[in-house]
């Protein structure tokens, strides 16, 4: 997204930012902000690496626009804004490598044009450390090319609140107004419910200014259009589709996760139930120093009487997380994605102020020192967990190839059904469609799946230790990768 021309003369009054700090067209720092945006995605490629299977999610969201399997059953909480994103390359391709890079590419884009918008508020060292300490964290990296909305709902709060205060400040800035627009609608696309949390401040601030209000409300709008509609053609309305998403998400009401999502950060991509001791100090003190050098950052600007494009961000950081601190019962670390991303920007302004506000030569050099220290400890701590996570999200992911593999090898093959433990991620992989009568992806009846056994290609998958359903507790028990498979008789005539 562009600076406006007028950006140079309107922003100063309202922001209180020197006059320097504002340039009509390009930045000097925008460099920087490539550079950043480039090392995100060849760490994501490097370190993720493209050939890392779809997660259960994914699939889900996936196979909405796949030409290749049937869609999995969508339940109330999801969006369909991670399925469209996808659909360039799901759509025609059943490439996983393929579709990482296509996401790993453009989350690099977007990152650049989120960074971009802030260069009139902030200076260009502070939006590449800021983008530096948000692409370097272990959970953004993983998440960067995944088929998942979280990271795409932390793009769009960092575009919409720069815009919003680009718009502010600059009435004629055009750009800004759509890029409000667009930030809030792409939220709004990706996960309503956390969009309405991050615009929270914008909507505060805005209330006197009507036009700029009902831009934000019509991007969100526009965003969550799809979804209102879709919950009245198919969740019986609004109010029952929240009440059926709240009941997913166990309840929503008062939950303290903060000890869940802490005990999260060692690289557990889903702690539910989050039970278990919290990774060590070095692993989680980033997440304690966060707050710690935001406050700093908003005290420096407070200051320096350039408050508000330190504060805002901050102020719709803790709007975001807000519900996954204390409303919901569990805890995975990209709920947090939109916050982190936020309050980088106060953090990088807190450090940048630590390496260059002490007098003295010697002052300065532990400063920068200690803060160098600081940073490659941090480095290396998201490192070890990122690898640590992909490991053992692969090794997951290989044991539902296997089960696959041995499914077609038992003759379920397409068209076909799976129901049971891990259902939908196998099902994904060998090319059928997946049912169950219960839990959260609960869309059939025990007596659809008896009849579907005769007309279709079908089999139950069973953990061990685990008891089939009853009419299937008839038919051959095999093995398939880790799990227990019982396969209807008709299945096998493709043997």
């Amino acid at each position: 997204m562009a600076d406006g021309s007028n950006a140079t003369t309107t922003g100063v009054p309202r922001t209180g930012l020197p006059a320097q700090v504002f340039r009509p067209r390009r930045s000097r720092g925008e460099p920087w902000l490539g550079a950043v945006a480039a090392a995100f995605t060849l760490a994501q490629l490097v370190l993720v690496r493209p050939d890392l299977g779809l997660g259960w999610d994914e699939t889900v969201y996936v196979s909405q626009v796949s030409g290749h399997v049937p869609a999995a059953y969508f339940s109330a909480p999801r969006s369909r804004g991670i399925s469209l994103l996808t659909a360039p390359i799901a759509s025609w391709s059943d490439s996983t490598v393929l579709l990482r890079i296509y996401l790993a590419v453009v989350s690099g884009l977007a990152l650049y044009f989120a960074l971009r918008v802030w260069r009139g508020h902030l200076r260009a060292h502070v939006l590449a450390l800021a983008g530096a300490l948000s692409a370097s964290l272990w959970v953004t990296l993983f998440y960067g090319p995944q088929a998942m909305p979280n990271y795409w709902v932390a793009i769009g709060a960092l575009a919409c609140v720069g815009c919003f205060l680009r718009a502010r400040a600059n009435a004629h800035d055009r750009a800004a107004w759509w890029g409000v627009f667009a930030g809030a609608a792409l939220m709004a696309w990706m996960r309503p419910t956390d969009a309405v949390y991050v615009v929270l401040p914008l909507l505060a601030l805005c209330l006197r200014r009507p036009r700029l209000l009902v831009v934000l409300v019509a991007g969100l709008v526009a965003g969550a259009g799809e979804w209102v509609i879709e919950a009245y053609t198919s969740y019986g309305g609004l109010t029952q589709r929240l009440s059926a998403a709240s009941a997913i998400q166990g309840g929503l009401g008062w939950h303290l996760a903060v000890l869940d999502q802490l005990r999260s950060l060692g690289g557990r991509t889903l702690c539910r139930p989050c039970t278990g001791s919290a990774p060590s100090p070095l692993v989680t003190l980033w997440w304690f120093a966060l707050p710690v050098l935001a406050v700093l950052g908003a005290v420096v600007a407070v200051r320096a009487r350039r408050a508000l494009p330190v504060l805002l961000p901050g102020a719709c950081a803790v709007t975001a997380a807000v519900p996954y601190l204390f409303l919901i019962g569990y805890a995975a670390p990209r709920f947090l994605l939109p916050a982190y991303a936020l309050l980088a920007l106060p953090v990088a302004h807190g450090l940048v102020h630590l390496v260059t506000a002490p007098a003295g030569r010697i002052a300065r050099t532990v400063a920068v020192g200690l803060v160098a220290v600081g940073l490659a400890g941090h480095l290396a701590v998201q490192y070890v967990v990122l690898e640590h996570t992909v490991h053992s999200s692969a090794a997951s992911r290989a044991d539902w190839a296997r089960t696959a593999a041995a499914l077609h090898r038992l003759g379920v093959r397409t068209p076909c059904l799976l129901s049971g433990y891990d259902a939908v991620p196998v099902a994904f992989r060998i090319g059928c469609g997946s049912a169950q009568t219960t839990g959260h992806d609960a869309s059939t009846t025990l007596g659809e799946l008896a009849r579907a056994a005769h007309r279709t290609s079908f089999a139950v998958l069973v953990p061990p230790g685990g008891r089939p359903p009853a009419y299937a507790r008839a038919w051959t028990e095999e093995q398939a990768g880790v799990l227990r498979a019982y396969v209807a008789p008709d299945a096998r005539q493709g043997r």
